[in-house]
């Protein structure tokens, strides 16, 4: 199987095509534009790297060459930024999107497993989140990804693609050193002895996913024809005065400080996911606790900085 993954040097990526190339059976040529995630992430797993954006529809075009099937992670997913700039937002994730599925129905590749988002889909709901919610999205952001997902809909109805949109939950674990996201911005602050900054009161609930079980969840959908949206996470709804708790507990004896600050606009105060429909359409079952992930998480920051600090 030939695979394309879009964003394959971030921190999804790394760790899918990690997961893929553990079958020698699976062919993997990467498609990223290096402005987060680098080359050199891969480490020296056997890939095809193409450098390009997914604004460019030429560069998709001859990246599609001979693909099987398309895992679309590329994106631009930060929320407060989208806030700051939606135009940018669409440009890359909506109008990407449309030119990544343009280039598909032009080259006949028909399986892409698009990652979409839940919480800022569905935007404020009493949780746990499903399919079958009416969306509301709070940001720019959701709104794009939304906007995916509903392009997606229509080129499988119109032109016959078979795309599935995984909604990913809060997603951590190693190879996340460049992430903005919560468990990577709170141990690398510990790591440089600052204050964690928790915007609201610490009350608001997410859905926490470790990758390698996300990465589990892609796979099933690559060797599947499901179509549609899919909720992909724990099930769990954990606090983020939990959150900290437990890591606490993994970064020991490192002091933890926190710093509370006023929520922010655009952010959903509370959410996690029902997973019965991916458990039952592609037998996901993340097996993960997270107080056991994020200690993975932490021993792999660690190796990073003595890897950083050695002669």
């Amino acid at each position: 199987m030939r695979v394309l993954i879009t964003g394959g040097c971030g921190f999804v990526g790394a760790n899918l095509v990690a997961r893929l190339a553990a079958d020698e059976r699976t062919q993997i040529r990467v498609f990223d534009n290096e402005s987060l995630g680098k080359r050199e992430h891969l480490g020296s797993v056997p890939v095809e790297f193409i450098c390009g954006d997914l604004r460019d529809r030429t560069a998709l075009d001859a990246a599609l060459a001979d693909v099987d099937v398309v895992v679309h992670l590329a994106a631009d997913t930060r929320v407060i930024d989208s806030i700051a700039e939606p135009r940018f937002n669409f440009e890359v994730n909506a109008v990407g999107s449309l030119n990544l599925l343009e280039a598909m129905r032009a080259r006949g590749v028909v399986r892409l497993v698009n990652a979409s988002t839940g919480g800022a889909i569905i935007g404020k709901a009493e949780g746990p989140v499903n399919e079958k919610m009416a969306p509301a999205p709070l940001s720019p952001y959701g709104a794009s990804k939304l906007c995916v997902e509903g392009y997606c809909s229509a080129y499988a109805e119109s032109y016959g693609l078979k795309p599935v949109s995984l909604r990913f939950s809060n997603i951590f674990g190693p190879r996340s050193f460049h992430k903005g996201s919560v468990v990577a911005a709170f141990f690398k602050r510990i790591l440089r002895g600052e204050p964690l900054v928790v915007y609201g009161d610490g009350t608001q609930v997410r859905d926490y996913l470790f990758v390698a079980d996300l990465s589990e969840g892609i796979v099933k959908s690559i060797n599947c024809d499901v179509v549609g949206s899919i909720q992909l996470g724990s099930g769990a709804p954990t606090t983020l005065n939990v959150l900290l708790d437990h890591i606490k507990q993994v970064v020991a004896p490192h002091k933890v400080k926190v710093q509370f600050d006023d929520f922010r606009a655009g952010e959903i105060h509370s959410t996690y996911c029902d997973i019965a429909k991916a458990r039952a359409q592609l037998g996901f079952d993340p097996s993960t606790p997270l107080l056991q992930g994020l200690a993975a998480t932490w021993s792999w920051f660690l190796d990073q900085r003595r890897a950083a600090e050695s002669p």
